[in-house]
Parts: structure tokens; C-alpha cells; sequence
């Protein structure tokens, strides 16, 4: 090879090289953005979710509103960056946001929010209504404590409609980015939550049972009024 063919290779490599220095460099700053964003997205849903177990729902709506334009910020720098953008993290932030948001929906009565409502994508939606589950046997605990036995049934309800629906899903992993384990997270967790209030009904009933039993014999116990 001559120098003069080298020199020319050069000359036609380097505005080729300085296009994909550049794409590339603009990739990976988008990338850090929505990394970044990503994480951010995550804590806030995380923190929604605590509050929206307080009670605290004027903190829940803020915090899923700042997830939210999070994620539309994320959507928007990658645009051009498609293959970022379907890398892994974008989807675990949306799966949160889903879940924090079907949560809110589940502990308030609201109607359920759609993926299109959301803007995620339908495996995100699908992964974070799962987890929705999970986070509905900690607030039925809790409602448990208070001895709220009918809302508790309530929930264990709309857990057994979340599986029902899940299980239904019979596609590849691939397609609905691990679905398969997280029905059977929730499978699991139905189960024991059903255990757990059949347990503290069957106690409910049995302390009613005592206290009529008690009531009685105090009644009959006095004066006049022997048992026989």
C-alpha cells in the first residue's frame, strides 16, 4: 500500500470515526440522564408507597407526580436512543411508578390506572400490578391489627383478581420481562395472606363466641339468678 492510499483511507475514516465519536457520546450522556432519572424514579415510588401505607396521600400524589415527569423527561432524552431507552432500567423505574400508582388506586378506592394513563409499557405494567399484590398483604396486616376484618376480606379479594389475571399471561419471558416469577411472588403471598385472615377470623369469631359465653354466665351468676 502506498503512502498515498493510506493517506486517503485516513481522510475518508476520520469523518466517519467523528460522526460515531459523536453519536456515541451522545448516547452515553443520555444514557447517565436516564440512569440517573431511573434511580430517582425508583425512590420516589418507594417513598410514595411508604406514605400511601400512613396514609399520607397528598405525600403519595407528589411523589408519584415527580416519578412521573421523571419518567417523561427519560422518555424524551431517548428518543433518538431506542435501544437505551428497551435496555432494562427504564423498565424497572416504570414497573415501580406502575406499582406505586395500582397501589394507590387498590388502598383508595380509585379506579385503576391504564398503562396508556401511565405511559409504561405493558410488561412494566403487568410486573408492577404484581407487585401491587405484595404491597396490599402488608396494608391488609395492618388493617388486620385494627381488626378491620371486612376490609380485609376485601383486599385478600382484589389480591386473588390480580392473580387471576396474571396467571393468565402465558407468554415468554422475554416478552413480559419475567412475569412468571412474579406470579408466582404472588401466588405465594395470596396464599399466606388467605391463611393468615381465615386464622384471625376463626379467632374473631371465637373470642365473640366467649364473649357471649361470658355475658351469660355473668348474667346468670347473680343474685337470683343461680346457675343451674
Amino acid at each position: 500500500m502506498t503512502a498515498q492510499s493510506t493517506s486517503n483511507t485516513r481522510a475518508q475514516l476520520d469523518p466517519i470515526v467523528e460522526r460515531i465519536r459523536a453519536h456515541l457520546s451522545a448516547k452515553a450522556a443520555a444514557r447517565d440522564r436516564a440512569y440517573q432519572a431511573s434511580r430517582e424514579t425508583i425512590r420516589n415510588c418507594a417513598n410514595a408507597i411508604r406514605a400511601i401505607h400512613r396514609a399520607e396521600f397528598s405525600e403519595a400524589q407528589t411523589l408519584l407526580k415527580a416519578a412521573r415527569d421523571l419518567l417523561a423527561r427519560t422518555k424524551r432524552d431517548l428518543a433518538e436512543h431506542p435501544e437505551v431507552f428497551h435496555g432494562g432500567f427504564v423498565d424497572d423505574a416504570q414497573k415501580e411508578y406502575a406499582e406505586g400508582c395500582i397501589t394507590y388506586a387498590l388502598v383508595t378506592g380509585e379506579p385503576l390506572p391504564t398503562p396508556e394513563a401511565l405511559d409504561v409499557g405493558d410488561a412494566p405494567y403487568l410486573n408492577g400490578m404484581g407487585e401491587a399484590a405484595g404491597e396490599m398483604r402488608r396494608y391488609l396486616l395492618d388493617m388486620l391489627r385494627r381488626n378491620q376484618v371486612t376490609r380485609c376480606e376485601d383486599v385478600l379479594s382484589q389480591m386473588d383478581d390480580i392473580y387471576i389475571v396474571l396467571v393468565t399471561m402465558d407468554f415468554p419471558d422475554g416478552v413480559t420481562n419475567g412475569l412468571r416469577r412474579t406470579t408466582d411472588m404472588v401466588r405465594g403471598v395470596l396464599e399466606r395472606t388467605r391463611g393468615d385472615l381465615t386464622v384471625a377470623v376463626r379467632q374473631r369469631d371465637l373470642e365473640e363466641k366467649l364473649g357471649v359465653l361470658e355475658r351469660h354466665l355473668s348474667a346468670n351468676s347473680r343474685p337470683g339468678n343461680p346457675i343451674p
